[in-house]
């Protein structure tokens, strides 16, 4: 017996995909499908990062606009500073405010008139922008965004990181804030001189409003791509799956011992794989189901035909302890012999063909000369002396007649056909063996001078217990298997077996035997 590991270590390339066997198809081709509609919505991450690109521009915008507002400021007296200050926020959209280093503020764009900042109250957004904050927070949340600060008003200048960064000696500073409604919120200061510092507050509303206007398309996008592939791979997994359990059920039954009841379906509408398959799995139940028929048939037979020895052989003892004659004890062992030779012949016929094709299923086919096994067993059988003073003659019209076969298998088919040819000749006839090529088959027929073969009766002398016997041969000499096993032994050998009336129309058989000659086998 083999170890254990020998047979695990043989389906090591199997262990590789076992996982996947664990799973039935159709989730796993949702699973494909679902898994490319992830990388589809793995563009929200890309917007994400589309979003910090803008912002990073807006800040760096922002403090540029800041020092350019401190450079047109610098030259206005203080008459015009006010004036200046709103002009400019209404030009750049955002808000202005003047602070002194103590942090008091000296000026404020709102205050003068110019109301371009607000900030939206959350609680008052309809339905849709609430999902849309909601939808900002979560992918923030997976992306693992770093959440900017809250935006708060301060009185005190020096509450601002950008005012106290510039009074601190930097050329500008700037911050990004988060609006309660999670817009951005940029701030930017730059110093104006004579110890103030002007700062710029905007609400960078427009870059969420496209990120979301993206992402909203992207939705679309991908919901419409989702419904469709989810629709295609349902529709793929029923048309993969539903005949496969089908067949499945069917192959369960067939194994369950009901493959008479059992139709296996053979989708005929389908022309790919799967009914590529359902057909190859009918004809496989149909096959299945002919053998078992062959088998209970050749048993039935077998039964049939070993009854009638054994039934002689009963009353010929039975009758020997009764008769005292010498005379009828010599002809009733006689007779037990003849019995017992005829149940030998008959149980060595019958083993034979209940193993011949699996025995020829395993057979390996060499290079067999057809034409010099038949002179061969012709100059055999003419050595022993003619049987019944019937003649042989060989007739080889072509040469190089060599097919792939097994010798002794073949051989034991032209044997039967002589000796049956022999057995139905008359005395002093003459059994004719001839061999040629025809195109790509090797042709080899058997003809006898005897009665012939009735046209009806052409095919069920290939029956397996088929015999019809010449009147002068003795009952019992052969067991009806012959013709059956010759033809099994030439379809294993892909060829074709038959009988056909003389073709100079004189009385007499005629077997052919036709075979793939080696180059086409």
């Amino acid at each position: 017996m083999a170890p254990a590991t020998a047979f695990r270590r043989s389906d090591a390339a199997e262990q590789a995909r076992a996982w996947s066997g664990k799973v039935s198809l159709t989730p796993r081709i949702l699973a494909v499908n679902v898994l490319a509609l992830l990388l589809l919505a793995g563009g929200f991450f890309y917007l994400e990062s589309f979003r910090s690109r803008i912002l990073d521009q807006r800040s760096t915008q922002a403090a540029r606009e800041v020092r350019l507002m401190t450079e047109a400021l610098a030259p206005i007296g203080l008459d015009m500073r006010d004036a200046t200050i709103a002009r400019l926020a209404k030009e750049t959209g955002t808000r202005v405010r003047l602070y002194d280093r103590g942090g008091a503020l000296l000026a404020d764009s709102r205050a003068l008139g110019v109301g371009n900042f607000r900030l939206d109250d959350p609680d008052d957004d309809p339905l849709a922008r609430r999902s849309a904050r909601w939808l900002d927070a979560a992918i923030d949340r997976i992306v693992r965004a770093p959440l900017a600060p809250g935006y708060r008003e301060q009185r005190d200048g020096r509450r601002w990181p950008d005012v106290r960064a510039v009074f601190a000696g930097a050329a500008s500073a700037q911050t990004l804030w988060r609006a309660p409604d999670r817009t951005p919120v940029i701030t930017a200061a730059a110093p104006l001189g004579r110890g103030l510092a002007l700062l710029t507050v905007v609400n960078a509303r427009d870059v969420t409003e496209r990120v979301r206007a993206e992402r909203y398309r992207l939705s679309v996008v991908v919901l419409v791509a989702s419904a469709i592939s989810i629709g295609l791979s349902l529709f793929l997994a029923r048309t993969i799956v539903v005949p496969l359990r089908s067949l499945a059920r069917a192959a369960v039954r067939v194994r369950l011992g009901r493959a008479r009841e059992v139709t296996v379906p053979r989708l005929p509408e389908r022309r790919d794989e799967i009914g590529m398959l359902a057909r190859a799995l009918s004809d496989m139940t149909l096959a299945l189901r002919a053998r078992i028929d062959a088998t209970e048939a050749f048993a039935a037979d077998v039964t049939h035909e070993l009854k009638n020895p054994l039934a002689s052989l009963r009353s010929a003892t039975d009758a020997l302890s009764r008769v005292e004659q010498p005379e009828l004890r010599a002809k009733l062992l006689a007779i037990v012999n003849d019995d017992v030779h005829r149940l030998d012949r008959l149980i060595s016929d019958i083993s034979e063909a209940s193993r011949l094709d699996a025995q020829l299923s395993r057979a390996t086919f060499d290079p067999v000369d057809v034409a010099a096994m038949l002179a061969a067993m012709v100059a055999e059988r003419e050595a022993r002396g003619p049987a019944h003073d019937v003649r042989l003659r060989f007739d080889p019209l072509d040469d190089d007649l060599v097919v792939a076969g097994e010798g002794a298998r073949l051989e034991r088919v032209f044997a039967n056909l002589i000796d049956n040819a022999i057995s139905f000749s008359p005395e002093g006839g003459t059994v004719t063996i001839a061999a040629r090529r025809d195109r790509s088959m090797l042709e080899v027929w058997v003809e006898d001078e005897g009665p012939g073969v009735p046209e009806e009766a052409r095919e069920a002398i290939f029956r397996r217990f088929h015999s019809v016997r010449p009147a002068q041969e003795t009952f019992g000499q052969h067991s009806g298997l012959g013709l059956a096993i010759a033809r099994t032994i030439v379809e294993a050998h892909q060829g074709e077996i038959g009988v056909e009336s003389r073709e100079d129309r004189l009385s007499g058989a005629r077997f052919v035997v036709r075979l793939p000659l080696a180059a086409r086998a």
